[in-house]
């Protein structure tokens, strides 16, 4: 799962002003690998872009990405709203 880290930091480091904030943390469910994207908080509307279309040009370019077996990749990203609140 290692690959995945690499390229989605390749793709966000070069969006933000602060790249050594960019974390990504991963975990898995019965159907996905989950990768869990956080940045600066001010960082965020770069990742995200108008009207969400650089978050979901980075969601695309990593779902098409194939790996082995019958789970998918998805890709969170941290905007720094709880779902739960």
């Amino acid at each position: 799962m290692t690959n995945f880290d690499e390229l989605i930091k390749k793709i966000v480091k070069p969006l933000v002003e602060y790249p050594e904030d960019v974390i990504i943390n991963h975990g898995e469910s019965d159907r996905f690998y989950e990768y869990y994207l956080s940045t600066n908080p001010s960082d965020v509307g770069r990742i995200i872009g108008k009207k969400g279309h650089v978050a979901q040009t980075i969601r695309t370019i990593v779902y098409s990405a194939r790996i082995s077996g019958e789970k998918r990749v998805r890709l969170i990203i941290d905007d720094g709203k709880s779902k739960n609140s």
